[in-house]
């Protein structure tokens, strides 16, 4: 039974570090990586962007490129719901009914999401739902200390090869292979907000979605 791979996140723009982590673990676990833009991030402030204008710039990274693919569940759940935030919880909760108790399920996040797992809402429960795939970020290295109860959650999990996320359906942690990367949403909209040198930081086709559109206070050049 092949992986499944899922990258949540805001995409709030999708950025250049975004598409790298992505095509990273499609290449070194060689299967498709969904891309899943939440609608209501509860962790964070609301975002910059329209939850629709965030899923065209991702449609727009994307494109046509194999082995990196759209899901919109979290938006869709959102139209349902309204209000209700978009708890990763929730949505691996929802794959699981959908896919069945014995499909590996992996989950790609930044290690300095990882670091902030305790945060989330009900963490613990996620190790019974997926595996996590863990791209490191600068400024949050996996070897820094962590929080007791997560550094407890996570011991005996780390993944020795990647075939043992395709032999178990959820539970181990794997580190991605792939360069650091120092692009950041948070980032790219200060650097839009200020006219600083951002476009660069994205694909072209989303800095002229951003520009179009008059995103994050871009101005029409």
């Amino acid at each position: 039974m092949g992986l499944r791979i899922y990258y949540g996140g805001t995409f709030d723009p999708v950025h250049l570090g975004h598409l790298a982590i992505a095509r990273a673990a499609r290449d070194q676990l060689q299967v498709a990586v969904r891309l899943l833009p939440a609608a209501d991030p509860p962790h964070r402030a609301a975002p910059g962007a329209a939850a629709a204008q965030r899923l065209a710039m991702l449609a727009l990274a994307i494109g046509d490129e194999p082995g990196l693919l759209l899901d919109r569940r979290e938006l869709d759940r959102a139209e349902r719901q309204p209000g209700v935030p978009s708890y990763t919880v929730d949505t691996l909760r929802e794959l699981r009914a959908e896919l069945g108790p014995r499909q590996p399920i992996a989950w790609l996040v930044g290690a300095d999401s990882l670091l902030a797992l305790p945060s989330w809402h009900d963490w613990k429960a996620l190790f019974e739902l997926a595996h996590f795939i863990v791209a490191d970020r600068p400024g949050s290295p996996l070897a820094a200390a962590c929080d007791p109860v997560l550094a407890q959650a996570l011991e005996g999990r780390w993944a020795s090869h990647e075939r043992e996320l395709f032999s178990a359906p959820a539970g181990r942690l794997m580190r991605l292979q792939a360069p650091l990367r120092e692009e950041s949403a948070t980032a790219v909209r200060a650097q839009i907000a200020a006219a600083g040198p951002w476009q660069q930081l994205l694909p072209e086709a989303v800095a002229g979605y951003i520009i179009d559109h008059r995103l994050y206070g871009a101005t029409p050049s």
